[in-house]
């Protein structure tokens, strides 16, 4: 039981070191991953749309 605490006691002196992003940089690095995450899944459509298109010109 005191190997458990002692853990979650240096669990929680390494989270009072951790560096935690100030709202700015939240909000920053949130829209910088949902707009590569839109642009992703739009350009893998639009590829997967072209290749289907293309396999079924060749397979007709």
């Amino acid at each position: 039981m005191q190997r458990i605490v002692n853990f979650f006691r240096g669990v929680g002196r390494e989270m009072k070191k951790v560096s935690w992003p100030k709202r700015n940089e939240l909000v920053r690095y949130t829209i910088t991953v949902l707009t590569t995450v839109i642009f992703m899944t739009v350009f893998f459509a639009i590829s997967d749309i072209g290749i289907s298109k293309l396999i079924r010109l060749i397979l007709e």
